[in-house]
């Protein structure tokens, strides 16, 4: 089983390792039975596909692979440096927090 991720989907992270470290990018999708995530313009990869229907072309196509959710942090929405994230009751809802600066995430 895996842990609660604070990531979630159209979130705006940062890479804290790896061959992107430092990139700013928007999470497309969170795969949560693995703990990785799928960030936009991060972790490129080449796949070669066959020719079919869809891409009757076939070819080399570049596409974005996951990276685990440890090497990503949310983005401050004061700035664009990496923060924490913590939880706040507000009005009756439970809402995301940035630890650097208190801002409300969601």
């Amino acid at each position: 089983m895996s842990a609660k991720m604070k990531i979630k989907k159209k979130d705006r992270v940062i890479v804290l390792a790896g061959k992107d470290k430092g990139k700013i990018g928007e999470v497309k999708a969170v795969l949560p039975s693995e703990n990785r995530v799928v960030v936009s313009g991060v972790n490129m990869v080449a796949r070669h596909t066959r020719p079919s229907q869809a891409n009757p072309q076939g070819g080399i196509v570049r596409r974005e692979a996951a990276i685990h959710a440890s090497n990503v942090a949310h983005v401050d929405p004061k700035g664009n440096k990496a923060t924490r994230v913590g939880y706040k009751i507000e009005k009756d809802r439970k809402v995301r927090v940035a630890r650097r600066s208190g801002e409300v995430i969601d």
